[in-house]
This record gives C-alpha cells, structure tokens and sequence, in this order.
C-alpha cells in the first residue's frame, strides 16, 4: 500500500490525474462533436461517457494502490474507507468546455485525511499545464513555486467567477455580478472552478467566487490557492464550500468579503 504521507499521496494523485488526463484528452480529440451521456442536477448539467470512463480509471488506480481508501467522485458518488484517507475526485472539471472543444477543463483529485485535504492536484490536459501542493509545502505549476498577486485594491481585481446550472440560481447569481462589475478592474468567467482557483494561485486571477461548489469541485484548487497564499472561505466567517467559496490575495480579500457579504451572494 502506498504510505499515508502528504507527499506520497501527491505522487498518487499526480500519477493517476495524468493517466486519467491523457484519456480524456485523446477520446476529446478523436471525435468531432462529444455526445452527452446524461445529466445530473438539470438538463444543462451534463455528464458525457468520458465522465464516467475517466472516473471509473481513476477509482481503479487509487483503489489498487490503496485498498482501503474512501472515495468521493462526481460521478458514481462515496465508497467508505477504513484508513481515514478519502479521494475527492472530479474527473473532468469544466464538462460543458469539455463537450464544446474548449480547452479549459480539468482532473482535479485530493487526498482527505481525517477530513483535512493534504494534498492535491489540477490537471489541464488540453494543455498539459499541472499545479500541485501538499498541506504546508506550498503550491507548485510544473514543479515550479506559484504565488497569488500583490494586487491590494478591488477595483484594480482581475475576478473570475462562474454560475449555477438552474435557470433561478443563476438570475441571482447574474443580479450580483451586477453589482460587483463596476467595482472591479474586470471580470473572467472560464467555466472550471478547480482551474479558476488554481488561476488565483497563480496570479492569473486576483480573486475568484462562486456559489454551489460541491467537494470535488473545491478540494484540490483550495488546498492549492491556500498554499500560494490566497485567502480561502466562505462568507459570513464560514469555511468556503456550497454556500460560496472565495478565493482571493490577502489584498482584496477583506473588501471583495464585504462586498459579496452586503450583496447576499450566499443566498438564493
């Protein structure tokens, strides 16, 4: 079995995003037009058979390694462990640019022990870009340091956020950007929550937010915009999760907070 260490687990993770990576990339390049197998929350949230084959590769590796290791997927849901370990796995983060050629989607795998994530990893694999951390190592894109910006004034904030799949989640959703557009340099929206945080890390993105993240979406991408130093919650001094999660350097952290606080972005 692999050893229960932050590190050892990354090199799992990594190893088995990139396998699960090279898969999803050559069946996306080897057909004009994805077809969509399903669709989970609404009829535009959709699943297609890559989905499902990338996870299913994805538990197999894991599970052969370790056993014994809970498994929380995206797409065929929770198997209890007995180690303490659990796998929060999202195996194509960023479906729908999946399904349309975009090539801004994602494997995103985490490792939870006793409910703390120590490790994680974001894969790109239209573009082979890889970001990885361990708890307390801090944040790495192709084995190099990254750092969240020095910007320190919203309204110079480059901001990226996304949007629910319900029609009325996303009226609202629309009625706060509203409200935070002038009050900011710009806006990004790119589709793929695991790779906006890993942007924040980055500094590609001075902060980013979103309601309705689910764990396989957050796990990895928070765990790296933390280490590069990106403020990560959620509002009203709840941790970041499906109420709203927020990412952002120390600079605009406090202010963007406020803001979305005063807007009730973390109410439907």
């Amino acid at each position: 079995m692999t050893p229960l260490t932050p590190a050892s687990l990354l090199g799992l993770a990594e190893k088995t995003a990139r396998e699960a990576g090279d898969l999803v990339r050559d069946r996306r390049e080897a057909v004009e037009r994805m077809t969509v197998a399903g669709t989970k929350s609404t009829p535009t949230d959709v699943v297609t058979e890559s989905d499902t084959a990338a996870e299913a590769l994805i538990r197999s590796r894991l599970f052969a390694a370790r056993p014994d290791d809970g498994f929380v997927g995206e797409e065929d849901g929770v198997v209890v462990g007995s180690t303490g370990v659990d796998w929060v796995v999202d195996p194509i983060d960023g479906t729908v640019n999946y399904l349309y050629g975009i090539p801004q989607y994602a494997v995103s795998i985490a490792a939870q022990v006793d409910g703390v994530v120590v490790a994680g990893v974001v894969l790109n694999p239209a573009s082979g870009e890889t970001w990885t951390a361990v708890q307390g190592g801090g944040a790495f894109l192709d084995g190099r340091p990254v750092r969240v910006s020095s910007c320190e004034s919203l309204s110079l904030a480059l901001v990226g956020t996304g949007f629910g799949y319900d029609a009325g989640r996303r009226a609202r959703q629309a009625s706060v950007l509203l409200e935070v557009v002038p009050r900011v340099r710009d806006i990004r929206r790119a589709g793929a929550a695991a790779l906006d945080l890993c942007s924040v890390a980055s500094g590609r993105l001075d902060a980013y937010y979103e309601r309705g993240l689910n764990p396989w979406d957050l796990a990895a991408g928070g765990l790296i915009a933390a280490e590069a130093g990106a403020v990560v919650s959620g509002l009203r001094g709840a941790p970041a999760g499906n109420d709203l999660a927020l990412a952002a350097t120390p600079g605009v952290a406090a202010e963007l907070t406020a803001l979305l606080e005063r807007l009730g972005a973390d109410r439907d």
